[in-house]
């Protein structure tokens, strides 16, 4: 056959240039290139199987990047691993019987096959699994490091307990209406000895240091609203008749203080037992236990009969201000993480209280002037401060500041900031998780397993139980051992680390996984982090991206990781969810579009092209807006008119052809750097328009299957190597002469009273005054001004010239 009639092939031209690209290890890059270093890297994915087009639009991403990075002269780290631990593994073997290694493995090589089969490349002699006993080591290895630096504990304390999964949940894996986000069920309350790491000595850094970063601004706020900060005073009150029990409460506006007309205790508040009146004993110990039972979110709900919402101790304390007795409540709204677990309730300053105030027919003493005519309730607003003594007429801010004052000087209270942020919470009851190197011994406590015994490896022999019980508490071999201090019996934790800690750091070991020596090699980190692009979904906003910053600053005040790298990520990029059927795609809603079937028809060029072009990346996309056709057809012409010996039409002049290359050139290079890919494949949609209808030129059609190469990298590919026999992905990023960019005329639009009158070539750098002296030189405007002077000109050169008469 004639190669200027052969059809375009996308599965023999993919298959072939995916094998090459693997066989020779195109995008390995060695920790010693010389070339500017630039990683690139989408987030850590857990391995659910077969790649999903959420998957297919990440990677999509992150492989345009990694290639077109390269050709700007980049060293370009691309490295992919696996989030391999997790629930999915652990309840599948329950269903099933098959060991979550062997099941999760099996899904790794799918998921790895089915990335391959897009065209994405990454250096996988780096790749990297949670699970893999190498990585396992040093994720115990730090966190021996984080205990003895006192950034690790055990505690008991109330957590999230999902009855579903059978364990703990962060704050963060509870969604907004209290269920799990996993299973799904009601999360309630169990008091156990858990693990955790000390994230919030860290607070005001993870705050501060997010204005230096490149991330969108709604992550930003995220991060910024969870962690919380709020500044106020913190106070003691003293209880009557109880000299011996003070409440210290925490308010961020110690203004309005006089307006304190009750007080208010967590539920779980350790002074309950001892506030609590015998009268009304029975009554608040019903409250307790009912509200143990709730989620966080459903106790600060704002919905619900609020008079069922709290219970009177039967206690008062002092107001300090008025020196007056104030009765004390127990409310679920009010939460023992936050604060101290008891706050001052002011009716006239805070609706919640106004209302619980109403509820149980407590006095309201405003504090704050509202404007004349307020006709709502409490008044949050800015106001004179009235009914407050002493600090009566003074404005909010200043009125805080002074009650601050006053307070210190009283020796009852101080200064305050708080956080919302908790520790973060990492013991997980489950098997399918790494192990803590703890052991407990009657005689010596905690006891940390010895670095040269790592890793600790879960057995192999286990039996999954139904009710989703972790199998370690019950595998004796396990569970006994012996203590590394004094060689006496003890037992070993059973609870496994949170899945978060795994994906906390893989990022630094990405830069030097072969390290036998350390976990994290310092001059390889220092070289390669923070990572330039980070990819990802805005789901993992308050989880991983803040658990992976707290892990970075942490590890460089140990030495583990370089002392001048703060944060991990310099610029984060989060892609748009795909829907169908107005609702995102997901396995559990059966609402998938498998890539394969695309993958087998149009090829994978086609389906990473449609993902680029249907939208601006950052939005949600659904899936019947995706043109797979449409880019098939594209790439069918791009086919038929690059293929050397092809028919294509000689351009008439040549020049004007290069000219517009040129441009096609400046304005795709400025479309890559702003992730404009949509407006990017537009172009060279128009482009190749441009090229039917009046002929192209050798340098225009190489300009546009380089500018193609990192969008369509197979199609460019198979074209570049047979015009040139060279590869297209080893070419520099064209370049465009600025000259040449520049138009050579452009079309001066001449309006008259907003209507287009005149229509005239003119020099792209025309300055203003030779704009309104042509435009008003023009025969057609002549003659409707009549010799009349015009009553004013507007003019934007070198587009239009409005002429008001």
């Amino acid at each position: 056959m004639d190669q200027a009639e052969e059809a375009y092939d996308p599965q023999a031209v993919e298959a072939k240039w995916q094998a090459r690209w693997s066989d020779s290890g195109a995008y390995q890059v060695d920790n010693d290139d010389p070339r500017p270093a630039y990683y690139v890297l989408s987030m850590y994915p857990y391995p659910s199987g077969r790649a999903h087009m959420g998957h297919v639009r990440n990677y999509t991403f992150g492989d345009l990047i990694v290639r077109h990075r390269t050709m700007m002269g980049h060293a370009v780290l691309s490295p992919f691993g696996f989030d391999s631990f997790g629930l999915p593994a652990e309840n599948a073997a329950i269903k099933t019987g098959v060991h979550p290694r062997i099941f999760t493995e099996e899904r790794i090589e799918e998921l790895k096959s089915s990335v391959r089969a897009i065209g994405a490349v990454y250096d996988w002699r780096r790749e990297i699994r949670s699970h893999d006993p190498a990585y396992m080591k040093w994720s115990q290895v730090l966190f021996l490091r984080l205990l003895e630096a006192g950034l690790a504990y055990r505690r008991n304390a109330p957590v999230n307990w999902c009855p579903g999964c059978q364990t703990v949940l962060a704050n963060e894996q509870v969604l907004s209406d209290g269920t799990c986000e996993r299973s799904g069920d009601v999360v309630t309350k169990r008091d156990l000895e858990q693990w955790f790491f000390k994230i919030t000595d860290y607070a005001d850094e993870l705050l501060a240091d997010l204005d230096g970063l490149e991330w969108p601004e709604r992550v930003k706020t995220m991060q910024r609203n969870w962690i919380g900060r709020s500044e106020g005073a913190e106070f003691d009150m003293a209880v009557v008749d109880r000299p011996d029990l003070r409440i210290q409460v925490f308010t961020t506006r110690p203004d309005t203080s006089f307006g304190m007309t009750y007080a208010v205790l967590a539920p779980e508040h350790p002074l309950v037992p001892d506030l609590t009146t015998d009268e009304h004993r029975q009554e608040v110990e019903a409250f307790v236990e009912r509200v143990r039972m709730a989620s966080d979110i459903d106790r600060l709900s704002t919905e619900g009969a609020l008079e069922k919402r709290g219970v009177f101790t039967g206690s008062h304390v002092v107001n300090p201000f008025t020196n007056q007795p104030v009765p004390v409540f127990l409310a679920d709204y009010v939460l023992m993480g936050y604060g101290t677990g008891a706050i001052m309730a002011v009716p006239g300053q805070d609706q919640r209280d106004w209302d619980f105030a109403q509820a149980y027919g407590l006095p309201i003493v405003r504090t704050v002037e509202p404007p004349d005519g307020w006709e709502g309730e409490a008044y949050t607003g800015e106001g004179p401060a009235i009914n407050s003594q002493w600090l009566d007429g003074l404005s909010v801010a200043d009125a805080k500041a002074k009650a601050i004052d006053w307070l210190e000087e009283q020796g009852i209270g101080r200064r305050k900031v708080n956080y919302r942020l908790r520790d973060w919470l990492v013991s997980r009851q489950r098997f399918w998780g790494c192990p803590f190197p703890i052991v407990y011994c009657e005689d010596h406590g905690i006891v940390p397993v010895p670095e040269a015994d790592l890793p600790v490896l879960a057995p192999d022999d286990v039996e999954f139980r139904p009710t989703g019980e972790s199998p370690l508490k019950f595998h004796e071999g396990f569970r006994h051992t012996t203590c590394p201090t004094c060689g006496g019996p003890a037992l070993r934790e059973t609870d496994t680390m949170d899945t978060f800690v795994d994906s906390s750091w893989y990022f630094l070991r990405f830069c030097d996984p072969w390290n036998e020596t350390a976990p994290i090699d310092l001059d390889a980190a220092a070289k390669w982090m923070p990572v330039d692009q980070y990819i990802g979904g805005i789901e993992h906003a308050i989880l991983h991206l803040l658990y992976a910053r707290f892990y970075t600053k942490a590890l460089a005040d140990l030495g583990l990781a370089p002392k001048d790298v703060r944060e991990p990520f310099k610029r984060l990029f989060t892609q748009g969810m795909i829907r169908l059927g107005g609702t995102r795609m997901s396995k559990s809603k059966g609402n998938l579009v498998a890539p394969e079937e695309i993958l087998g028809t149009h090829g994978a060029d086609s389906l990473r092209l449609a993902h680029l072009f249907v939208s601006p990346p950052a939005d949600d996309v659904d899936w019947e807006a995706v043109g797979i056709e449409g880019c098939s057809r594209f790439l069918k012409r791009v086919w038929r008119l690059a293929l050397p010996g092809s028919a294509a039409p000689a351009a008439a002049d040549p020049n004007a052809i290069d000219r517009a290359a040129h441009r096609l050139i400046a304005r795709v290079s400025d479309e890559y750097e702003r992730w404009s890919y949509n407006t990017a494949v537009a172009s060279l949609m128009e482009f190749i328009n441009v090229l039917a209808k009046e002929g192209a030129t050798p340098f225009a059609i190489d300009s546009m299957l380089l500018l193609m190469a990192p969008m369509t990298p197979h199609i460019a590919a198979e074209l570049w190597e047979r015009r040139h026999g060279t590869d297209i992905h080893r070419q520099a990023w064209p370049t465009a002469d600025p000259e040449l960019v520049k138009l050579e005329s452009v079309t001066l639009v001449v309006q008259v009273n907003g209507k287009v009158r005149d229509r005239i070539d003119v020099s792209p750098d025309i300055s203003a005054d030779d704009a309104e002296r042509m435009a008003l030189g023009s025969t057609r405007v002549q003659d409707l001004l009549g010799g009349s002077p015009p009553k004013k000109v507007i003019t934007r050169p070198p587009g239009l010239v409005n002429i008001v008469v």
